[in-house]
């Protein structure tokens, strides 16, 4: 697998420390693997009735920053509307670069809009520690504007945690929003160093009933356990649409992959599709549906499904609403993948400004306050995380 198995047995406050001075040993086994079975909805936009509003953002906000931000008076924004499909960018792509001492300043332009930069650190119990940045600016009446925060965080648990906020509008009344946070920490019930990223993105047009809106996160663990998933909404008008999917390997050949996709009218029109997979050494079993739904709720649906048994014999069976139906054994070779195609090395690789926080300095035999709750997790919840 492309993810190591190696174990952190150093102690509790230990573990990261020794990660960081392994980071260039898992680079070496970083491996690309294609897209799976599960994974092609995900870069699906037929689905999105309408254009990403970069198309239509992007022009009002290159005439709105080179005015807001000349050159040399002031923070250069890095912001712009996001656009939908793409995932969790990588830190590199964010630009977040912290000022070393506290900076409070501020600005007019020539045509009377302003700008600020702001930079701080706040400190507090158990060896936290916060620096952060905040810069912005708006037109001389207030009609358009932008804001930027960068942070990273820290303490002497191990905990890392960077991250970033971009927000704008404009005088048409389009607005936007987008946050990208990434953490590494030590889980508390399997002592693993674990990594999880998250953004959620949004936009909204100021001039017809239109918006989307994306929640995208990740989680990785030292052992190779993947968890993947987003949740997407968008309107145009009349029409509304969700989707939803899901990933999760546990590291050892196990696989849940599974997608749900919807999309109605205010006339009342509905239609969707949904699948799911599981799988574990060549067994495993795909079963899913596609339906709609007309205004004087008349519902057609299909459903099919997959048992593959390993041996290179798969039954497929299935049926309609309108009286089809099907049931078969046939010979057919099962294609699934059993890793994650951008797994735990490849995000170590990825996060080199995450592991290089650096902590505040921790006094000798002074050691975190951790709260491991119940000495067992309840039988119908997950262990607990940061």
């Amino acid at each position: 697998m492309a993810a190591p198995s190696h174990r952190l047995t150093a102690p509790f406050g230990l573990k990261l420390k020794r990660l960081d001075v392994r980071i260039g040993v898992v680079k070496l086994q970083r491996k690309k693997i294609s897209h799976s079975y599960g994974v092609k909805v995900q870069a699906s936009s037929s689905t999105m009735p309408f254009a990403s509003p970069q198309s239509r953002f992007a022009s009002k906000q290159e005439q709105f920053f080179p005015r807001c931000t000349p050159r040399n008076s002031g923070p250069q924004s890095h912001d712009s509307p996001p656009k939908r499909d793409t995932g969790i960018a990588n830190e590199k792509d964010w630009g977040i670069n912290l000022q070393n001492e506290n900076v409070n300043e501020s600005g007019t332009n020539e045509d009377g809009s302003t700008w600020y930069r702001k930079s701080g650190e706040d400190i507090g119990d158990n060896g936290y520690r916060c620096r952060w940045t905040r810069m912005g600016g708006q037109s001389h009446d207030g009609t358009s504007e932008w804001k930027e925060t960068w942070w990273e965080k820290s303490d002497w648990t191990g905990y890392k945690e960077l991250g970033a906020e971009k927000s704008g509008k404009n005088a048409e009344g389009d607005s936007w929003l987008e946050t990208w946070q990434e953490v590494l920490h030590q889980d508390e019930w399997s002592n693993l160093a674990r990594i999880e990223r998250s953004a959620q993105k949004q936009a909204k047009s100021g001039t017809e009933n239109a918006g989307w809106y994306e929640n995208w996160s990740e989680k990785y663990d030292a052992k190779g356990w993947t968890e993947k998933g987003a949740h997407k909404y968008g309107r145009l008008n009349e029409q509304s649409w969700w989707e939803k999917w899901g990933e999760q390997y546990d590291g050892r050949g196990s696989v849940l992959k599974w997608t749900d996709k919807w999309a109605e009218t205010e006339l009342g029109t509905k239609w969707g599709d949904k699948w799911e997979e599981k799988f574990f050494g060549g067994i495993g079993s795909r079963q899913g549906e596609t339906w709609h739904a007309s205004p004087s709720s008349e519902r057609w649906s299909r459903t099919w499904g997959e048992e593959h048994f390993g041996n290179g014999k798969v039954h497929k069976f299935g049926k309609s609403t309108t009286g089809e139906s099907w049931d078969m054994v046939v010979d057919e070779e099962t294609y699934y993948e059993d890793e994650p195609h951008y797994g735990w090395a490849d995000v170590v690789g990825d996060s080199s400004q995450l592991f290089s926080i650096q902590p505040r300095e921790q006094p000798r035999g002074v050691y975190p306050n951790i709260d491991f709750g119940l000495s067992v997790p309840p039988d119908d919840e997950s262990p607990p995380t940061r």
